[in-house]
């Protein structure tokens, strides 16, 4: 039997239909004719205890591919863009929900029913310390290799190198055979079914050398903090490999690669292959901008992009479906504590209490934009299966307060001056600039309607667009005073919610720089506290219901603290068009309980045949 259900859930990153958070794209011109293609630069990624195996679904009859699907996402174009997919700027991750189409997991979650769906697992289970599992057999590389147990180690052993979270709770990764792996649990925990199930699967033929290194280092006793350890890293971030190696059913034609768009060809050695039904993946590049035109002219079936509202009614007269499912998450305002006095907590809760988030979310994304009430860093639709109510109820929700944020700050000594700028105890204006991606409209929107509360409440806020991949190095590198970036995670566990803020986007992980080097030792009321701790130990153990008092534990500590400032959670209004694509289930089809970008109903649809090209 599959795993048990572990929760109901709704939503994740964005949103859609309203007022005035921005017009109607409608002028865009649609990008220019494909440029010659170029290709990437050469050398140069719930809860139930001890789960039965699951099955894998019986392969589809084979028959003959036809048809296009075209959906659209953001990457990186060569000689920038390469195929480390662990490193920023790597084009299988960097298409981001697509990137299972290339590199697949070993499985997906269906979030109605609480289930997993195997890819290139057969099957998984506890026992005892260890979390095991089977591998697909007789599954091929697109070099014509096996995919082995020694491919998954691979994948994780680089992993180990990148920080990656999994490596809180297990410490050895190991190959029983060439289709068994066994995760040996040094601290069992609930969350590593999906930290393994659904992390990427790279190939150890690209990638095994590098691993092989790793696994020397951790046997000889040497970590992140040793020199041979730096090396390594710095080696494999430079790491350009030749050419992408992939197990699922489709591969990048790299001649395919421009500006506009990149071409996805069927791959004909993956298991997956016979059951697609497109013979080949189109992929648009660009953010909202770009995206808005095609979606009009149907020249892109679906989309994921955060479509302004005045965009999404003229969608809707034109006919074009939206689909709105959760996405778990949304805008924060991220804050560089090294910067004084962002450093303060109570310059953090005087910036929530000056804020109106519902303001701010439907000015962004209509109706779409709802603000967040618990300031808890988790979904609000998370919350109720894992924080009792009276616990709920000792929140701090945050509501606009103008002069609850007024008697914080002064109480730290600081003062209005004759220009109405808050000025702190050290005389300097309380003047901060605040980035966003420049493509991203909702954010944007957000971003100036955020610096216009703000500017009312005393501050002085700049708004500066940075170029979206940009920007995204920019945080963890700790390159920016304030921004919007995301909180919250599309995924069934609030642990995941906590760690891209507090461990990506921080020092504890960051390998760019020191993040938003947020302390995670502070003192909360009379106690002392270790975040990091405290975030690690709320998935701890086998059974999730045990796992509820540490998770209200850390709700309280992020509540109090504020690390960072959740405006609003994003439901998504992606357009899906019936040009080329038909088999769209009808709302409310449990589908789209799935994440946007957790486990994205698309990508599974197109991987189970749901999807198909419009027949006539």
């Amino acid at each position: 039997m599959s795993d048990k259900k572990i929760i109901n859930r709704r939503q994740f990153l964005k949103g859609a239909a309203l007022t005035g958070a921005g017009a109607l794209l409608a002028a865009c011109a649609p990008p220019a004719a494909p440029a010659a293609p170029a290709a990437p630069a050469q050398p140069a990624q719930p809860a139930a205890p001890a789960a039965e195996a699951t099955k894998a679904p019986e392969a589809a009859p084979k028959m003959e591919k036809t048809g296009e699907f075209h959906g659209a996402f953001p990457y990186q174009v060569p000689p920038t863009g390469h195929w480390n997919s662990f490193v920023p700027d790597g084009i299988p991750n960097g298409i981001a929900i697509y990137q299972d189409l290339l590199e697949m997991p070993l499985a997906r979650y269906r979030w109605a029913e609480g289930e997993y769906v195997p890819l290139m697992a057969k099957e998984w289970k506890f026992d005892g310390d260890n979390f095991v599992v089977t591998l697909r057999e007789g599954a091929k590389w697109s070099d014509g290799n096996p995919f082995t147990a020694k491919d998954v180690v691979a994948t994780f052993n680089i992993g180990r190198l990148f920080n990656f979270t999994l490596f809180n709770y297990v410490d050895d990764v190991r190959a029983k055979d060439d289709l068994t792996v066994e995760f040996h649990m040094n601290k069992p925990s609930t969350l590593v079914r999906r930290l393994v199930l659904v992390t990427p699967i790279r190939s150890a033929a690209t990638y095994g050398a590098i691993a092989d290194k790793v696994a020397a280092l951790v046997k000889e006793g040497k970590g992140k903090d040793s020199d041979e350890w730096k090396a390594l890293l710095k080696e494999a971030t430079e790491f350009r490999p030749e050419k992408l190696i992939v197990s699922g059913p489709y591969n990048i034609d790299p001649a395919s690669i421009t500006d506009a768009s990149l071409t996805m060809n069927l791959n004909p050695t993956s298991w997956a292959a016979e059951k697609v039904n497109f013979a080949k993946i189109v992929l648009y590049n660009g953010e909202t901008p770009v995206v808005t035109p095609l979606v009009l002219s149907g020249d892109i079936d679906y989309a994921t992009h955060g479509f302004p509202p005045a965009t999404e009614k003229e969608f809707i007269s034109q006919g074009i479906r939206i689909i709105r499912a959760p996405t778990y998450s949304g805008p924060a305002i991220y804050f560089n504590h090294d910067v004084y006095p962002l450093g303060l907590k109570e310059v953090r809760q005087a910036i929530a209490y000056s804020v109106k988030r519902d303001e701010n979310g439907k000015v962004s994304l209509g109706d779409s934009g709802v603000a967040h009430k618990y300031m808890v860093g988790i979904s609000d639709n998370l919350i109720p299966n894992w924080i009792e109510a009276d616990a709920l109820a000792q929140m701090n929700t945050y509501d606009y307060n103008p002069q609850k944020a007024e008697e914080l700050l002064t109480g730290l000594g600081f003062k209005k001056g004759d220009d109405g700028v808050w000025v702190d105890d050290k005389g300097k204006k309380l003047e901060f600039e605040l980035t966003v991606p420049a493509e991203f409209a909702d954010w944007s929107a957000a971003a100036e309607n955020l610096a216009n509360q703000l500017n009312q409440a005393g501050f002085k806020i700049t708004v500066r667009g940075v170029q979206f991949q940009q920007h995204g190095k920019d945080i963890p590198a700790g390159n920016f005073v304030m921004a919007i970036s995301s909180w919250g995670a599309g995924n069934p566990h609030p642990s995941f919610s906590w760690t891209t803020p507090l461990f990506t986007r921080n020092y504890v992980e960051s390998t760019t720089g020191k993040g938003m080097n947020f302390p995670m030792k502070q003192k909360v009321g009379d106690k002392e506290v270790d975040l990091q701790e405290l975030i690690v130990n709320s998935a701890l153990g086998l059974d999730e219901s045990a796992q509820k008092a540490a998770v209200t534990e850390v709700a309280k500590v992020f509540n109090e603290l504020l690390p960072i400032v959740p405006l609003w959670e994003r439901y998504g209004n992606n357009p899906a068009l019936n040009v080329r694509v038909e088999g769209f289930p009808p709302d409310g089809d449990p589908i789209y309980k799935n994440a946007v970008y957790g486990d994205n109903f698309v990508v599974m649809m197109i991987l189970d045949g749901t999807l198909r090209p419009k027949s006539g």
